[in-house]
């Protein structure tokens, strides 16, 4: 085994040197050079970023995979480097099972039919969910995990650079302390009438040895402040650059809404859709004779004739319109957003409907598309 033996003594003490000033300031018995206080908030900055950035990247995952088994197995596959199995979402599962459902019960019964249509609509919406878990993931995720693995890293590895540095400075100037104290105490004059001639030759010559030990003391402390000067650069570079973090994050912070907002509106059309699909298999099934009856199941789905509906003496109230909506037939009313129609209600009506009327036109028009106003 080759090994250079000068080298390993050196380090150990060196190792020793850092270790023994470690426990002397902590004990109270050392001084300690301090950093200015920029250079620590600049550090306090910098641990806040990274203890936040870590709280809102392992919530963000739950939020993504609830599920810790899952979020185990995809961590476990990308460190050994290999491509995560294909999972199907909720809905998508959801979805196959009303399909198949459907098939056992029959593709032409009320439930059967509606079965296929809420399926359909489970599998949009477990897409447009696989969609957004992969968005998110590139867009949000893997910054701040870089961050964490890559750049926090290297700062952790300078930063400890630095204390070695800093222990290695101070030690460096308590040896000096040392040697300019033992040869102030070597160059004190003797008293001629106590001391012999030959302790004279003997303190002159400690004097000039522990001169010696200062001048190299000197040399060390030179060399040590060198090394903490420009470790303390580089340290202090890595700090400031937490600042464009910061903004690489907000840029990803939009990011992640974005794709968030993408994922509720796509979800939100698609239950939309599937109301007025619904809606329209009911009165479908309502005008087939020889289908179950819908009505004598649901006497408030009953099919209102719009025209024959008088408004209450009493009770009409003015709505504003939330969102644009489109009649499925011609007994409900389409809508434009920010409008003011009259609404009211009829006995035996279904609660999530209103009766709207605007001007000569009349019919049904959904309570979740309205601001009803005193």
């Amino acid at each position: 085994m080759d090994f250079n033996v000068k080298k390993l003594a050196s380090d150990a003490g060196v190792f020793f040197s850092r270790a023994v000033q470690y426990t002397e300031e902590k004990l109270g018995q050392a001084e300690k050079t301090e950093l200015d206080a920029h250079f620590e908030s600049l550090l306090a900055r910098a641990d806040c970023t990274k203890n936040w950035t870590e709280k809102i990247y392992r919530q963000t995952e739950v939020l993504l995979q609830p599920n810790p088994s899952a979020r185990i197995e995809e961590f476990l596959y990308e460190k050994l480097d290999r491509k995560v199995p294909y999972r199907a979402t909720n809905g998508e599962i959801l979805g196959q099972y009303m399909y198949e459902a459907a098939k056992e019960f029959g593709h032409g019964t009320p439930y059967g039919s509606t079965l296929i249509q809420v399926g359909d609509c489970q599998r949009r919406l477990g897409g447009a969910e696989r969609e957004f878990l992969q968005t998110s993931s590139i867009s949000f995720l893997t910054p701040l995990r870089n961050f964490l693995e890559g750049d926090w890293r290297t700062i952790t590895k300078e930063r400890r650079l630095l204390e070695n540095r800093r222990l290695d400075l101070d030690a460096c100037k308590a040896r000096l302390r040392k040697a300019k104290a033992a040869e102030a105490k070597a160059a004190a004059v003797p008293d001629f009438q106590e001391t012999r001639p030959r302790n004279y030759v003997l303190s002159a010559s400690a004097s000039a040895l522990w001169s010696e030990e200062v001048e190299k003391a000197e040399q060390e402390l030179r060399v040590a402040q060198t090394e903490f000067d420009r470790q303390a650069e580089v340290t202090r570079l890595l700090l400031e650059g937490i600042s464009s973090t910061h903004v690489n994050h907000l840029r990803c912070l939009h990011e992640f809404v974005e794709a968030q907002a993408t994922y509720y509106s796509q979800c939100h059309h698609f239950m939309q859709e599937l109301r007025k699909e619904l809606s329209r298999s009911v009165r479908n099934f309502s005008d087939d004779p020889s289908a179950v009856s819908i009505n004598s199941l649901s006497p408030e789905m009953e099919a209102l004739q719009i025209e024959e509906v008088q408004p209450p003496t009493s009770g009409t109230r003015r709505a504003k319109v939330l969102y644009d909506y489109d009649a499925a037939d011609s007994s409900e009313l389409s809508l434009l957003a920010d409008e003011l129609i009259t609404v009211y209600t009829i006995p035996g009506m279904d609660s999530d409907w209103l009766i709207g009327e605007r001007g000569n036109q009349k019919g049904k028009v959904p309570v979740t598309y309205l601001e009803l106003l005193s």
